[in-house]
């Protein structure tokens, strides 16, 4: 399938862009993918189809999945026939649209609503009342552009209220998960604003290069275990470069450390992700990557040294200092042993000695966690039907360091696994679509060690210092207060408008959090959540924990 803006003939002598001619030019540019699971659950399935794609790296492009999907056509073929000017935009597309030979932008007004119930005494009821204004286009072939704006004012189930409240930065009066900080709306709820912008321009066919504020995610499963969507949106340089078998990401995050000791100058203490990620194709069906991140913190601004695409971080960190910085590498894996049947994986390791593993003694700097997944599209030949498994451990203080600003959590959120370290857990997904209809089914089982108190560490909590461990020896999985942790999710909808992923839906959630003994963090609870609404999927709600 050729795609992109010219026709067979042009491929080769990249003339004058044709914008007008496009039924959606969005689908055939270089901006972002939104990244939401549900939808990457479709594109993953013709993405791991083509030899020589690479799924580990999100969002994709649009240009990059309309080469093997076409997203044009899916459009079209749930349009509805409406003539007048308002059912054309509320069913089928964007508010405003221009396009000419050798430009494009559109803009959307849209809404994240929501209402609902929880069996708390504490929470009359819940709702999310976020107003949503984006626009994006491009300029020419190689530059594209995109900014969105999200306003809201939400009061969450009780669990999740607490959560707000209790991990709030300084000078806040609370942090919403995945969004930014927020400040008191009424008595119970909470004013929040996300913005969100980048560039994306493309040289040449091996370059893509991004800049803006938004988030990333490394992996082929629910989870990441090295980059996750969990955490606010930060500051960001991409650079993709693709050839032959490889494809080879540099990634760097300018990042903030939340607590008042690390105020400066009443700003929030700037932290700094460098990431480069190596993802080679050894034959059509089997993937490996090899990833290495440092963070290092500072006022003065990201070594110049971690500015090199080419160099390995270790090296720098070691020539740093004990304390210059905090190094992690992994190794991925995804093999399609059948075009419908997916096996992914990942191995972190963030300090070990082997001599200490074979010993299996519990050793607490033994830091490493590791996920093995499987996903089943048009499960049992029923089409649209998607199945995913996924199973994910870490040891305790994985993530965390001796200097607590070089932990790898940024806005007081974890930026891999949302749950930090010392967890093992387990995720089924059930998720099905036919024509504009939906319905979505997810359950999460899980033991997390927490902390009894403020002043202990059992190594679950990765915004800790590791030299107040518990213990040097004899560390294990789920130490401390162990937390079993059951959150059952069943959804339902649809599908108002395409172009903007606008959808009606119902929902219940089902949670219950027993820890014994009781940890400080989180109350032991039971909670059933029941919600309707009306919003567009723009980004994950990392919510489950």
């Amino acid at each position: 399938m050729i795609s992109g803006i010219y026709g067979q003939n042009d491929l080769n002598n990249l003339t004058k862009p044709r914008f007008d001619t496009l039924f959606l030019p969005e689908h055939h540019s270089n901006l972002r993918l939104t990244f939401t699971h549900e939808a990457y659950a479709k594109y993953d399935f013709y993405m791991g189809r083509e030899a020589n794609t690479h799924t580990a790296v999100k969002p994709y492009t649009y240009k990059e999945v309309q080469e093997v999907y076409d997203m044009d056509a899916f459009v079209k073929g749930v349009e509805k026939n409406k003539k007048t000017w308002v059912g054309r935009k509320l069913w089928n597309e964007h508010l405003f649209q221009v396009k000419e030979d050798d430009f494009w932008f559109n803009g959307d007004f849209t809404v994240g609503l929501s209402l609902g119930k929880d069996n708390s005494e504490d929470i009359e009821y819940t709702y999310n009342n976020t107003r949503i204004f984006k626009v994006q286009g491009g300029l020419g072939r190689n530059l594209s552009f995109y900014a969105a704006i999200f306003e809201s004012q939400a009061r969450f189930t009780s669990y999740l209220n607490k959560w707000v409240f209790d991990n709030k930065p300084p000078n806040s009066e609370g942090l919403v998960p995945g969004r930014n900080k927020a400040k008191r709306y009424a008595t119970d709820a909470y004013d929040y604003s996300v913005s969100e912008g980048y560039v994306s321009w493309t040289p040449s066919k091996f370059f893509n290069i991004q800049t803006g504020n938004g988030t990333n995610f490394i992996g082929d499963g629910y989870r990441s275990l090295v980059l996750s969507d969990a955490a606010t949106p930060y500051p960001f340089v991409k650079i993709n470069t693709t050839f032959w078998k490889f494809r080879y990401t540099n990634l760097w995050m300018w990042m903030r450390d939340m607590r008042r000791d690390r105020m400066v100058n009443g700003a929030h203490a700037r932290k700094y992700v460098s990431l480069h990620y190596l993802s080679f194709n050894i034959t059509k069906n089997w993937n490996i990557g090899l990833l290495e991140s440092i963070i290092t913190a500072g006022n003065n601004g990201m070594d110049m040294d971690f500015l090199n695409p080419l160099l390995f971080y270790k090296t720098i960190e070691f020539s740093r200092g004990e304390n210059g910085g905090n190094g992690l590498l992994a190794f991925t894996s995804k093999w399609v042993p059948k075009e419908n049947i997916h096996l992914y994986g990942q191995f972190l390791f963030d300090e070990f000695k082997l001599e200490e593993i074979q010993d299996g003694n519990g050793w607490w700097a033994n830091k490493y966690g590791y996920q093995l997944g499987v996903k089943y599209f048009n499960a049992f030949k029923v089409n649209n039907l998607f199945l995913q498994a996924e199973y994910n451990r870490m040891r305790p203080y994985t993530g965390s360091h001796g200097e607590i600003e070089l932990n790898y959590g940024h806005y007081n959120q974890p930026i891999g696994h949302l749950w930090g370290s010392n967890f093992s857990e387990f995720i089924a997904i059930a998720r099905y679509s036919k024509n504009r209809f939906f319905a979505n089914a997810k359950v999460v089982v899980g033991e997390k060690g927490f902390d009894p108190s403020v002043d202990v560490n059992y190594g679950g909590d990765i915004f800790k210092t590791y030299n107040n461990r518990v213990n040097d020896y004899g560390n294990f999985v789920g130490q401390g207060s162990k937390a079993a942790i059951f959150i059952g999710d069943i959804q339902a909808g649809y599908l108002v408008n395409p172009v903007l992923n606008l959808r009606l839906f119902a929902g219940m959630t089902y949670r219950t959090f027993d820890a014994q003994p009781t940890t400080y963090s989180f109350d032991n609870s039971n909670t059933t959540f029941f919600q309707v609404g009306l919003r567009s999927n723009l980004f994950n709600w990392n919510t489950d924990f």
